[in-house]
Order: C-alpha cells, then structure tokens, then sequence
C-alpha cells in the first residue's frame, strides 16, 4: 500500500468484519513521527489468533488462505523505524496502532484520510464513528453523532447529499489543518 490512510482503510475493515459498530480512528503528527490508531468494539482476537495475526498465513477470512493487511502494515512501519502494537480481548475489540518515522525515506505519505473516513462512512453508515487528527499542536475532530444530532432523527448518513457533505466537510477539515503545518514548528 503505498499511503498510511490505505492502511488505516484495510484495519477498519478488519474492525467492521469483527462486527464493531464503534470506532475510534487518531492520526497523530508529531515532529518526525506519524502514529495513527483504530480502536474498535468488535468481536476481539484471542491470545492464541493475536500472537500469530502478523504471520500472513494467517487469516479469519474464508475466501482466502492469506492475511497481508498486518503483515504489510507492520513491514511499512518497521522499514521506517517504527512499530505496530496490537491489543485484544474476545468480545472486547481490539486496538491496533502503528507509528511512522516521517523523516525516513521509506515513509508513505499519510495520504487522504477524509477520504477514507467518508468511504468507511459511505459503506457503513450506522457505524458510531469518530476521528481525531492531531498535526503539531492542532486539532481536527469529526463525530457521527455530533452529524447525527444535527441531520435529527431517521436521516442516514448514507443519503447522497449526507455523504458528499461528510466527504467535502472532512477533506476541506484535512487541508486547512494541512495548510498549517509549517505554522507550528
């Protein structure tokens, strides 16, 4: 994969196949590291499927005999000098989290993370979402239920003009909080 946000698309989709119906996705720009977690309430791993999920022949799914989203999220991690930590419990969910040293050359771009949380959004709109960015000391926070509130009752986030507002709201939220990046340092 060749951007951070496509990672974080493959690990919610693991979440959402574990049955999670909230989740928690933060992206973290700090200095020289990238760190971004996907906490969900989903069904969880037990100790036994947890310490070999890195391993690509491992899977849960049926229709395939390998499982590269992990392996290769913690490949891109570690060719930085970062890490991948995972923590789960059964019918708990499970939190992954992956850190990216920037400054290294084999960093990926963090790439459209609006795009991706409106995608999730697009094919799950019951899902309890919310994203936090955080890029040197500014702060970026989407909630579905703060959309909700506003949309009221019986309206679906997955209506047409719901999503392209969500869409053009979180990528309009990325660039300005983008646009401040050299502001901060």
């Amino acid at each position: 994969m060749k951007e951070i946000a496509l990672h974080a698309l493959d690990i919610i989709q693991n979440s959402l196949a574990a049955e999670a119906s909230r989740l928690q996705i933060t992206l973290d720009e700090a200095g020289d590291e990238i760190t971004f977690t996907v906490a969900d309430n989903g069904r969880g791993m037990s100790p036994e499927l947890l310490a070999r999920v890195s391993d690509p022949f491992t899977t849960t799914r049926t229709t395939r005999k390998m499982g590269l989203g992990i392996p290769l999220l913690r490949m891109a991690a570690e060719q930085t000098g970062g890490w991948v930590h995972l923590e789960s419990a059964l019918g708990a969910g499970t939190t992954l989290t992956a850190r990216f040293h920037s400054n290294h050359i084999d960093c990926p771009p963090v790439g459209d993370m609006g795009e991706t949380i409106s995608l999730v959004l697009q094919g799950s709109p019951e899902i309890e979402l919310r994203y936090t960015h955080r890029l040197n000391g500014q702060l970026f926070f989407f909630d579905t239920a703060q959309v909700r509130a506003q949309l009221g009752d019986g309206i679906s986030l997955a209506l047409p003009e719901v999503t392209l507002w969500i869409r053009e709201y979180l990528q309009e939220q990325e660039t300005i909080l983008n646009g401040q990046k050299g502001m901060n340092l």
